[in-house]
């Protein structure tokens, strides 16, 4: 795989957010630590173990649908092990996120146990949601409340102050902004943020991290590969210049476009996430199928149901073009 360049980055608000959780820290009863199913553990901030200390945490899996499922479930044992209540959930879609409150109350049996000997009642169990930027914290408290009362942005760094939901009678949930730490020491934990976009993409070398992706790609998950950019059995193992001429992406003198096929490769993963999304709140589209391209499916589709209201304007009008040639 190619070698990336050092990545370092630590917006200056995230100073603040350290802060901030370390002075919250004693308002809750337990930490809901979100990571990435994809890179559970190169997702996991040491600044914020160190600052929760021995507060009873919860580590939720999400993103489920885009990881590896069998591996998913050896980290959630791994975790378990460790001492740790681990659930496995996907945020967008609401896979597995009911378990929540039940796992909390499981979490925090001893406490319920106390206040109910002392004859305390009505009084809500308080858990901080902490996790890095683009995890999906927001997602999770969107999904769990049913309110929509956090923003949600594919970008880090997003959600901008601590923020309290009541979820019910008992269980207040504090969301957090994400956190990354000062200095990365193994920068194999940058790269694996960089292509889950924990990490901005202003700060690193596009082409770099594309190449070790499709290295990563290859060597795991080598099918999947062949299958997607159509490539020969016997190939071996390709580049960026070979993506690039696979899928038509050329300059003057058809020379490929090495800048767009990195893009390509990195806005895949992204794309598919998105599509995935969007075939869930628009079924009858059929998303899944076309991934939003300009296909005969998507047409057909247009055909029968209109335009939603996330259909941009540019498609629609390619989309008007094509159906009125056809006549």
């Amino acid at each position: 795989m190619a070698q990336v360049s050092n990545i370092q980055w630590f917006p200056g608000h995230m100073t603040k957010t350290k802060r901030q959780i370390e002075a919250d820290l004693k308002l809750v009863d337990a930490v809901a630590e979100i990571v990435d199913s994809r890179i559970p553990e190169s997702s996991r901030n040491p600044v914020i173990s160190d600052i929760t200390g021995s507060k009873p945490r919860i580590i939720l899996l999400n993103k489920c649908d885009y990881a590896d499922e069998k591996v998913t479930a050896e980290w959630q044992k791994y975790y378990t092990a460790q001492g740790y209540k681990a659930m496995i959930c996907d945020c967008r879609s609401g896979k597995g996120v009911k378990a929540f409150t039940p796992n909390v109350k499981n979490l925090l049996s001893d406490l319920l146990a106390k206040r109910k000997a002392k004859g305390i009642v009505g009084q809500s169990l308080r858990v901080m949601v902490v996790g890095i930027p683009n995890v999906g914290k927001s997602s999770f408290i969107n999904r769990i409340s049913k309110a929509g009362k956090t923003k949600v942005e594919d970008r880090p760094g997003v959600t901008r102050g601590a923020q309290w939901v009541s979820l019910d009678k008992e269980l207040e949930l504090l969301d957090t902004p994400g956190i990354l730490w000062p200095k990365f020491d193994d920068q194999q934990v940058a790269i694996k943020l960089g292509y889950t976009g924990a990490i901005k993409d202003d700060v690193m070398d596009v082409c770099e991290l594309a190449d070790n992706l499709l290295g990563y790609l290859w060597e795991n998950y080598k099918g999947n590969v062949i299958a997607r950019y159509k490539l020969d059995e016997n190939t071996e193992k390709p580049d960026l210049e070979m993506i690039a001429r696979k899928r038509g992406m050329l300059i003057s003198g058809g020379e490929p476009d090495i800048e767009r096929a990195a893009a390509s490769i990195l806005a895949k993963v992204a794309r598919d996430r998105y599509m995935k999304e969007l075939a869930e709140k628009y079924p009858q589209y059929m998303f899944e199928k076309h991934k939003g391209y300009g296909t005969k499916l998507h047409y057909e589709m247009l055909d029968k149901y209109g335009a939603s209201d996330i259909h941009r304007k540019s498609f629609l009008v390619k989309y008007f073009k094509a159906k009125n040639a056809g006549k």
